[in-house]
């Protein structure tokens, strides 16, 4: 099946298949089997080049190898002649071929064998000719012996040391040395021309040699030729006079040059001068063309590769030093060898079809075209009424059987020639199919496809395309048919799936092929994998969720920077994703995701970029020093793809605390130069962090150390207080001021101190702690305080003057008249008069309430005394207060107390107050347990604090769905204080209830402890459907009855037969149903505490299990059960029958089962 590019290019060929009939021969298939059976005039495959070069010591081999069918013969002309070959004993020729190879073993000379040859390839059809072949033996002639007089000179001046290679073919290499094989020195004053000769546009002292040597290299026999060397002799003068600029080559102010079409173009300007000239190119009339055009041999020689006609005219080189400027102008001329424009190839015609030839040249001048035939010049060939010649043109009409031949279109002018070889062959041969026989492709869904149905016919079939071998041909539409036997689908969709064939039909005869289109679902990605930063040690995952068609299998490369990903324990991948664990920076990079079945294939990529933490920045450098500031400089670390955003810079002392590096200051992340402002008196070195999105880097190395100097202390000492620890002290104290807020040795502290609004004058200290205490104080009076740094280079600035205060005492009085005027269930309003503040004997800080609870007004219940206080600020003649947060129903008590910091006064008068009832707590406890599939069983207990007397229980139902939405009217029940539990029947196995429990007092219901109904195992049942309603159940079960029956009956006629036996008497035993209701219809509720059996069971002898009330001894006649020795029931079976059942009351032993059986039997 073809390549996606293959099919466009056959759609391309096939449009100009389209074209003019006459335009369009037969193109034959490079197929074996038509090859075989196809006659084919010779067509020339390989020859030698025209101007053939050969080595002398080695066999000269002439290559022409052609093809055809039948096989062609070879013949050669050797100067217009025909070669005898067989007469020659040193030339043979290649068998299946026309190569000649002339040997020289037995004697004889190459040169023998120079001149023109051309090759004949012949067949039955016709005659193919090669290129004239112009060979040539190379030659390395000897240099001619000569003795050269040394070379005298004067400084200054220019000079020419003639080459003049012997004339070799090739034409040799020339390059100038000395004796010791080593090249002589060029530069812009001393260089070789393209001629070989070395020239020097002035002599120095330094040119004085005695060994200036020519070499010639020659190509074909790798020798080299020594010239004798030339001695030069500089004479020197005083003073060496400078001169303008002169050509050395070529001279004059004009010359011309002419260079044949795409050869090399070289142009040559040595001047002579001193100082040395500057070389300078220009082209008249335009610019130099600058992509082929380069200067060489210091810009002494232009140089244009490729010429074409454009770059004729007029190329100026310019000379020039400081004492003038010369020009030269050289007109160069591009003439042209014969070149194809339209080159005539092969024609395979049908009988009686059109064709034509075309032979189309150029060149400078205009080349003139001959035609030939089988090597013939047509003009002297038999007339053929079915070919005119028309110039460069031949055309056929109605071709016939026979009218074969090879024509050959020469080219000519002046400089050269072209020589092509095309023939016409007549075929005629019937339809033939060359693919492979019933070919399956599979292509994606909705693309453009192409069936192929390679064919071959001379005349050309008409190819016509069926699907599943119905219908007329397809062409138009979703359709193309070209003519190449292709047919093109549009989109091709799920319905042109099918069996195509395509039916090739000629006036020769019919073939025909199959192909069987299947049409795929594309391959696609579907998630792809997202670009991604990820830290250096962490995890990253790729995705490549792919959807592809069901029937084609798929393979799922990755690739890392296009090349293949070799999987280990770090990279691991499953069928939609790639995992990298422990990320590092050698997995940064494009990743992709390649998903390729046999027909199509998608892929996706994306990048990795690996964070880490910065490299530390290096080279720290310390400039600009001040008293108080220095700059520090550094160059940033490596970010490691994260830019930095801060750099941190740190200081390290070493009179404080040594070896403790400490924060300075950040900055900015594009500045690595900032000013450090500093502490006097500080011994520095500093170091450097970067950060960025990842983290910190190392620290830098630090810095050279710098040390600033001393000054008097710029801070004024911290928390500058007064307050007394005692009642007669007052404690000053202050924060030292920090290790860097020192700035200078011997540091201490100024203190001053006054009673305030006194006038007194100031007391001090100087101290060098951080406290000073001031004795025989009063109690609780304000001082004035203030504090000054001072070291050895001078005084800081003071402090502010701040108000402290001397020592306080116990409070001398206690509130009076405290009162409650207002309580209810949780807070009582509470009044009292206040003290006297100067009896506070300090600040007043609060009225204090102490209070606790005596006794709670429920019967029975004990409390905690825990006696709590609350304070209340108020400086009011008549202070209240609230007090909030009591128990309701309960007596209190309280007294109140008046403090200042440290102390309190003497209590008030006690007073006892009792809260009112209120609403209880929630239930200590509140379960839900199910008892069955229709009963549920609810079980709680009393509060902890009531509040008040209980009046009862209050129940709210609410019924709700599976998912938790609220549907009918929510039920309420009451209960009396001494029931804690309750059983509710359920309507339906599937209902689930939302319960709300709360106690009640007089007040009303209290706090609600809600619950739902729990999820038990065996609900799964109860939310399915119930089988026992299900038909099939049923018919199980009445199945699984009748044979009990009738076992039951075949045993009953067995016992029957064994005759009856005394049995003992059945006690009977009284069963009493497990509810009782009360004569209000009610339930009887009892609590935990009551634990007596219900009303009429029969316990068990350890009162502890009662008997069952379906006891089988009730299905015994007339009461009395008959038992055999293994316990077993013999007699005679009945039901039994009672006063209640005659009167209609329905039994319990009608609905059994077993009972059903008996009476049966």
């Amino acid at each position: 099946m073809l390549g996606q590019g293959g099919h466009v290019v056959l759609a391309f060929m096939s449009s100009l298949l389209l074209l003019w009939r006459e335009a369009a021969p037969i193109e034959v298939p490079q197929d074996p089997k038509i090859l075989q059976d196809l006659k084919q005039p010779p067509t020339i495959v390989k020859q030698s080049v025209k101007d053939y070069i050969v080595d002398p010591r080695d066999n000269i081999i002439i290559e022409c190898e052609a093809k055809g069918n039948p096989v062609p013969t070879f013949s050669w002309r050797r100067n217009g002649k025909f070669f005898n070959i067989g007469k020659d004993p040193r030339v043979t020729m290649r068998k299946r071929s026309g190569t000649l190879e002339i040997g020289f073993r037995s004697g004889g000379r190459p040169e023998d064998y120079e001149g023109e040859y051309q090759c004949f390839a012949s067949n039955d059809l016709g005659v193919a000719l090669s290129n004239k072949i112009l060979l040539r033996v190379s030659k390395a002639p000897l240099w001619p012996k000569e003795v050269l007089e040394p070379v005298v000179v004067t400084e200054g001046t220019p000079l020419i040391l003639p080459c003049n290679p012997p004339p070799g073919l090739p034409p040799p290499f020339t390059f100038w040395m000395n004796s010791a094989m080593t090249p002589i020195p060029q530069d812009k004053r001393v260089s070789m021309g393209l001629n070989g000769d070395l020239y020097f546009s002035n002599v120095l002292v330094k040119d004085a040699h005695t060994d200036y040597s020519c070499n010639a290299r020659f190509l074909f026999t790798h020798t080299i030729q020594q010239k004798n060397p030339f001695t030069l002799k500089v004479l020197t003068s005083r003073k060496v006079a400078e001169s303008t600029p002169t050509f050395l080559s070529p001279s004059g102010s004009e010359s011309s040059k002419m260079v044949l079409r795409d050869e090399q173009l070289l142009l040559e300007c040595i001047a002579a001068g001193l100082p040395t000239a500057t070389i300078k190119w220009f082209k008249k009339g335009g610019d130099l063309p600058g992509r082929k055009v380069k200067f060489e041999n210091y810009n002494k020689t232009l140089k244009i590769i490729n010429v074409s006609e454009e770059d004729a005219g007029d190329y100026v080189c310019m000379a020039n030093n400081h004492l003038g400027s010369i020009r030269h102008s050289i007109f160069v001329q591009v003439k042209a060898a014969p070149y194809w424009l339209d080159k005539p190839s092969n024609l395979v015609l049908a009988p009686d079809e059109n064709g034509r030839l075309v032979c189309r040249a150029n060149g400078n001048p205009k080349p003139n075209i001959q035609w030939l035939i089988n090597g013939q010049p047509i003009d002297s060939s038999p007339h053929n009424p079915s070919r005119q010649v028309l110039g460069d043109t031949i055309i056929f009409r109605s071709v016939q059987m026979g009218s074969s031949a090879v024509y050959q279109c020469n080219a000519s002018n002046q400089h050269g020639y072209v020589l092509a070889n095309a023939f016409v062959s007549v075929l005629d041969m019937p339809p033939r199919m060359l693919g492979p026989k019933n070919q399956l492709i599979k292509v994606i869904q909705n693309n453009l496809t192409f069936l192929d149905c390679p064919f071959f016919g001379s005349p050309l079939p008409d190819l016509r395309w069926f699907k599943n071998g119905q219908g007329s041909g397809l062409d138009g539409g979703q359709y193309r048919v070209y003519i190449n036997g292709t047919l093109e689908i549009k989109r091709a969709r799920a319905e042109d799936e099918g069996t195509y064939t395509c039916v090739a039909n000629s006036i020769l005869g019919k073939a025909e092929n199959q192909v069987r289109l299947e049409v795929k679902e594309p391959t696609r990605i579907n998630r792809v994998p997202e670009h991604q930063s990820a830290i250096r040690g962490s995890s990253v995952h790729f995705d490549c969720k792919v959807k592809s068609d069901p029937s084609l299998p798929i393979t799922v490369v990755w690739t890392k920077d296009d090349k293949p990903l070799y999987l280990g324990w770090r990279l691991k991948k499953n069928e939609q994703s790639l995992t990298i664990h422990n990320v590092n920076e050698g997995d940064e990079g494009t990743y992709s995701c390649t998903v390729t079945s046999e027909i199509d294939q998608d892929s996706a990529s994306a990048r990795l970029t690996v964070l880490d933490r910065p490299d530390p920045p290096m080279d720290l450098d310390l400039s600009d020093p001040a008293a108080r500031s220095v700059r520090l400089t550094w160059i940033p670390g490596n970010d490691h793809r994260s830019q930095i955003t801060q750099f941190l810079v740190q200081f390290e002392e070493d009179r404080w605390e040594p070896g403790r590096w400490q924060d300075l200051s950040t900055y900015p992340g594009d500045l690595n130069s900032v000013i450090l402002q500093l502490a006097p008196f500080v011994n520095y070195q500093f170091r450097v962090i970067a950060i960025n999105s990842v983290g910190q880097s190392q620290p830098s190395r630090p810095s050279p150390q710098y040390k600033t100097s001393g000054a008097a202390p710029d801070a004024i000492p911290r928390g500058l207080r007064g307050w007394g620890s005692k009642k007669d002290n007052m404690e000053i104290t202050w924060e030292p001021l920090l290790d860097l807020e020192r700035n200078g040795p011997n540091l201490h502290y100024n203190v001053w101190w006054r009673r305030k609004d006194l006038g007194e004058e100031w007391s001090n200290v100087t101290t060098v702690g951080s406290k000073h205490v001031v004795h025989n104080t009063k109690t609780y009076v304000p001082y004035e305080i203030k504090i000054q740094a001072r070291n050895e280079f001078g005084q800081g600035p003071e402090s502010n003057v701040v108000t402290g205060y001397s020592g306080e005492d116990k409070p001398t009085n206690a509130p009076t008249d405290l009162r409650v005027s207002k309580a209810d269930s949780t807070k009582a309003n509470i009044h009292w008069k206040p003290v006297d503040l100067s009896s506070v004997q300090g600040e007043f800080k609060e009225y204090r309430l102490y209070y606790w609870r005596e006794s709670s007004l429920v019967p029975g219940l004990v409390v905690s005394k825990e006696k709590k206080n609350k304070g209340f600020y108020s400086i009011m003649t008549e202070p209240s207060g609230i007090l909030s947060d009591l128990v309701p129903y309960s007596k209190y008590k309280m007294f109140m107390v008046v403090a200042n910091n440290l102390f309190e006064g003497p209590p008030s008068n006690t007073v006892e107050i009792t809260t009112k009832e209120g609403v209880p707590d929630a239930p200590k406890f509140f379960r839900i347990n199910r008892r069955g599939f229709d009963t549920i069983h609810l079980e709680w207990e009393k509060p902890l604090e009531p509040n008040g007397i209980l009046i009862g229980y209050q129940l709210k139902l609410q019924t709700e769905t599976v998912n938790g939405s609220r549907v009918g009217r929510p039920q309420l029940e009451t209960f009396p204080p001494n029931v804690t539990d309750f059983t509710l029947r359920l309507p339906d196995r599937s209902t689930r209830y939302k319960f709300y429990l709360s106690a009640l007092t007089q007040v009303g219901a209290g706090e609600v402890f809600a619950e739902e109904s729990p999820h038990f195992a065996n609900e799964a049942y109860i939310d399915q459907v119930d089988i026992a309603t299900q038909g099939w159940f049923i018919g199980l079960m009445c199945a699984i009855a009748l044979i009990i029956l009738i076992l039951l009956i075949v045993c009953f006629i067995k016992r029957s037969r064994g005759g009856k036996y005394p049995v003992r008497d059945k006690k009977d035993l009284p069963l009493d149903p497990v509810d009782h209701k009360d004569q209000d219809g009610s339930f009887d509720y009892h609590s935990d505490e009551d634990n007596k059996p219900l009303q009429g069971s029969q316990t068990s002898l350890d009162g502890n299990v009662k008997e069952s009330d379906d006891s089988l001894v009730d299905y015994g006649e007339g009461g009395d059960g008959q038992f055999n020795e293994d316990g077993s029931f013999i007699g005679q079976y009945t039901v039994k029958k009672d006063k209640d059942e005659t009167e209609g009351n329905e039994s319990s032993e009608a609905t059994s089962p077993v009972n059903a059986i008996y009476s049966l039997a």
